[in-house]
């Protein structure tokens, strides 16, 4: 089976980012998305360019065009986001993003009509039903299918830095689940969903997906729901691993790390060098302790079991792409990690203001409405880090 990639300008940016709609009475996730995306598409178009239904009718995912720095595309969905708070809040709805919604149970959400929806919930039952789930995913650009794979490869190996940065869901069904990103477990439940196989190259791609079509376990690559995933018509590499995040500072942060990593990658390439590619052993054991721990979590980081915070990883990470960045134009951006990393991430922000309010979890919504409004909070009153 032929797939062909339809390659991108060296490292352009996408974001799509899964909004959840919140009755401001109750706190809870509400059905609102066919109503608000019904009022947003201009006449004449059958849907919004820039938003767009999600699985469940409480979502809208707004996205992206294709962008070159990471400013841009900050930009482009606040323009969006614009257009959705307004919409929703005409008709008493919040709007608000984290991995999980603290406390409505899954079973009381609807799914949203469309075809495809129906369908996945006809083949996988109660594994799609209770995806009540919101994440944010980064597609950076990609000049050639046979630097795809490779790419996607390496990227692994930084599977628990974006996830540690971004997780934030702890909460599901109003339980404290102990973990700092419980969506990453659920979305596992997902038959092609998790880590992604290791592949010597396109053309074992291809071979991969022209089994999983022949043997009707998939009807096209949209279905291959992978951590991290070529994107051969965007021809994108795309990084779905990010839980939510809540404001588009966090956003800035995490698209500036993968169009710096993914930058490095194409410069290696270039220059005939290998790639490096994690064991898989150690790949999933730093996805779930970074699931756990957010980040708190200590990685390992070679064969032989060595572990050092993620925090420090993260720290060092950074400071190796400042050059890459200079040159992209989102030092800014890339600097923003640092501010995440000292808040403690989302995850510990929401336990924190339930543990202010005796557990309560209504507060922890208004915390995730404020966040999306007024951006990443300071640490300890420190100041917004800039570019240096």
């Amino acid at each position: 089976m032929q797939i062909p990639f339809n390659a991108s300008e060296r490292t352009s940016l996408g974001v799509e980012w899964e909004l959840q709609l919140i009755d401001r009475e109750t706190r809870a996730l509400t059905s609102g998305a066919t109503e608000i995306l019904a009022e947003l598409t201009p006449e004449g178009l059958e849907e919004h360019p820039k938003a767009k239904h999600e699985l469940l009718q409480s979502t809208v995912e707004i996205i992206t065009g294709i962008c070159t720095t990471v400013a841009e595309a900050k930009a482009d969905l606040a323009g969006t986001l614009a257009e959705v708070v307004e919409a929703a809040d005409r008709r008493g709805l919040g709007v608000m993003c984290a991995g999980s919604h603290p406390f409505t149970p899954w079973e009381s959400q609807q799914i949203s009509p469309k075809e495809r929806y129906a369908q996945l919930v006809e083949r996988m039952q109660w594994v799609v039903r209770r995806m009540q789930i919101f994440g944010v995913h980064v597609h950076v650009g990609v000049r050639g299918q046979e630097k795809a794979i490779p790419i996607v490869n390496a990227l692994t190996g930084y599977v628990p830095h974006f996830l540690a940065l971004s997780a934030s869901s702890p909460y599901w069904d109003g339980i404290d689940t102990g973990l700092a990103s419980s969506r990453a477990l659920v979305f596992e439940g997902m038959p092609t969903a998790g880590l992604p196989h290791q592949l010597a190259g396109w053309a074992e791609f291809e071979q991969y997906m022209g089994t999983l079509i022949a043997s009707g376990s998939v009807e096209s690559v949209r279905e291959v729901w992978w951590d991290i995933r070529p994107h051969p018509d965007f021809g994108t590499v795309e990084l779905r691993i990010c839980d939510g995040l809540t404001n588009l500072d966090e956003i800035g942060a995490v698209a500036a790390l993968a169009q710096c990593l993914v930058e490095t990658f194409d410069r290696a390439l270039d220059r005939g060098e290998t790639l490096p590619v994690p064991a898989g052993w150690v790949a999933r054991e730093n996805k779930w302790r970074a699931s756990r721990f957010g980040l708190d979590a200590s990685i390992v980081v070679d064969d032989d079991g060595t572990v050092r915070p993620v925090r420090e990883a993260l720290a060092d990470l950074v400071e190796e792409l400042l050059p890459v960045a200079r040159e992209l134009g989102c030092e800014a951006e890339l600097l923003d990690v640092r501010r995440i990393v000292a808040t403690g991430g989302s995850a510990a922000r929401q336990r924190a203001v339930a543990a202010a309010h005796g557990g309560a979890l209504e507060p922890v919504v208004d915390s995730l409405l404020a966040e999306l409004r007024d951006g990443l909070p300071p640490a300890d009153g420190a100041p917004r880090a800039t570019a240096e």
